[in-house]
């Protein structure tokens, strides 16, 4: 529980982020760790507060009073083992989590919660640096071979779980590297790529094999995977955006792109990869920005606008603006709807609530505006409250509607319902099967099974997915859930 009096004599005190001036002008990572003292000393506050209902706010049910003690008394390896024992990759959640587990702590009643989030990066990048993290190979193998579609973060978890267990695991990635939107989706600057690099090299040192650039469904049946391997895995996204202005007036001018078409493609620039052929270069540079859609996505939208020279950036949301504070008695311990400012936003951007796009404006077929409407808070136009704003590059962060439907889901004839659920799939997240497809062995796990969520739950549902596939390969299992 840390130290006794800690929560009562020390104030929350979170990591600092670089100046906007100085990190926009390049794509590292610009957040600036605690230190070993002011880790143990937010530690410290962790308070025995009877239910710790942190464990509940994280997905994974990190053991967070634990490690935050170990963390306070110096015993840093001790948390590591810990904190791996439930999260595959703490260094990858310590860098993009929201963290609803600070949301749920005990402290944020006062609003200041623990730090969670910053110690259990600092616990992992320290495992990292003192090389306590090795690779962990089975003392034997099972003879059964796992295929698993899709890289992104429940692949990975479930593929270093099944490897561990023994069984011989190929995981199938259509892109270059693995990773999945871990790689392709978040910026460097929110999470440098030697992050995962280093941990696809532990994994291969387990005996994961990984098949990248391999498009399960074109390059590779999925029929053949199923013949071929004991179990099949899909974990590949829900990569299909939301287009609400599909029928908009101007919605095939040019310069109007999906979020998902835009990062990408500076994510391989960062990292020296060549662009899928026939890749239509989009660029910021020198142009009006506005970022339609108000999560994450939008947000490092913005961050990337930014970087590559933005004239400006504004971002549109069609909600009211969210309250500065919560109303404790009425959201904690959950996540509550309150005013958030991403470190992206800060850097310069402006940002409008209760906006609605009705239309884009161009000349010689090229975008040059966006017409807009206010809305109340029911969502409704306003009357006269229509305008239009500059706007040379659009980009929609909208959210996505569920798994790509072209390749793997129809090759399988796999029925999806709203928000990428696949039909039939057990509701207690315990099989994690595929009900109704023809095959016995097939199951699904991440995004395409839940929709779209977090990487923390992601993790969470490649771990669990990995239980329910060596208990069916072996009739019982001993990895955790």
């Amino acid at each position: 529980m840390g130290k006794i009096t800690g929560f009562m004599e020390l104030d929350r005190n979170d990591r600092k982020y670089k100046p906007a001036e100085e990190r926009v002008r390049h794509w590292n990572e610009f957040v600036e760790p605690l230190g070993d003292e002011g880790t143990k000393s937010q530690a410290s506050r962790c308070m025995d507060c009877g239910i710790p209902y942190c464990h509940n706010g994280c997905p994974v049910n990190n053991q967070i009073p634990d490690w935050n003690d170990l963390v306070y008394r110096g015993d840093w390896q001790t948390a590591a083992l810990n904190l791996h024992s439930t999260n595959n990759f703490p260094e990858v959640t310590g860098r993009v989590c929201p963290a609803p587990c600070e949301a749920a702590c005990t402290l944020n009643i006062d609003d200041k919660p623990v730090t969670i989030k910053t110690i259990e990066c600092a616990v992992a990048d320290k495992a990292f640096e003192n090389g306590w993290i090795v690779p962990q190979p089975p003392e034997k193998k099972t003879g059964k071979k796992v295929a698993i579609v899709g890289s992104g973060p429940a692949g990975l978890a479930a593929a270093q779980q099944l490897a561990r267990a023994g069984h011989d695991v190929h995981v199938y990635e259509k892109n270059a590297k693995a990773g999945g939107l871990l790689r392709y989706g978040i910026p460097d600057f929110k999470m440098e790529k030697q992050i995962i690099d280093r941990r696809v090299e532990q994994m291969k040192a387990e005996g994961v094999t990984f098949h990248c650039g391999v498009h399960v469904g074109k390059d590779v049946k999925a029929k053949k995977l199923d013949a071929d391997h004991d179990a099949v895995l899909l974990t590949g996204g829900s990569e299909k955006p939301f287009d609400f202005f599909e029928k908009a007036p101007g919605r095939d001018l040019d310069g109007i792109h999906f979020a998902m078409h835009f990062l990408p493609q500076q994510n391989r620039r960062v990292g020296g990869e060549k662009q899928p052929a026939k890749t239509k270069e989009i660029s910021a540079k020198g142009k009006h920005v506005v970022v339609i859609g108000g999560g994450d996505t939008g947000s490092d939208c913005i961050g990337t606008s930014f970087r590559q020279g933005a004239k400006s950036v504004t971002q549109l949301e069609i909600m009211p603006m969210p309250p500065a504070l919560e109303n404790k008695a009425l959201s904690w311990p959950h996540w509550p709807m309150k005013l958030r400012v991403s470190s992206s936003q800060a850097e310069g951007a402006k940002v409008e609530y209760s906006i609605n796009t009705v239309g884009f404006a161009g000349k010689d077929g090229v975008v040059t505006g966006l017409k807009y409407v206010k809305v109340d808070g029911k969502l409704q136009p306003i009357p006269g409250s229509e305008g239009e704003m500059p706007a040379d590059l659009v980009l929609f962060a909208m959210g996505f509607s569920g798994p790509v439907d072209g390749d793997v889901v129809k090759e399988l004839g796999l029925e999806i319902v709203p928000r990428g659920r696949f039909k039939g799939l057990d509701a207690d997240e315990r099989d994690y099967r595929i009900r109704g497809s023809g095959s016995r062995k097939l199951f699904a796990a991440g995004d395409i099974r839940r929709g779209q969520s977090l990487v923390v739950w992601a993790i969470r549902e490649g771990r669990q997915a990995a239980h329910a596939i060596d208990r069916y390969l072996m009739g019982k299992t001993d990895l955790p859930r």
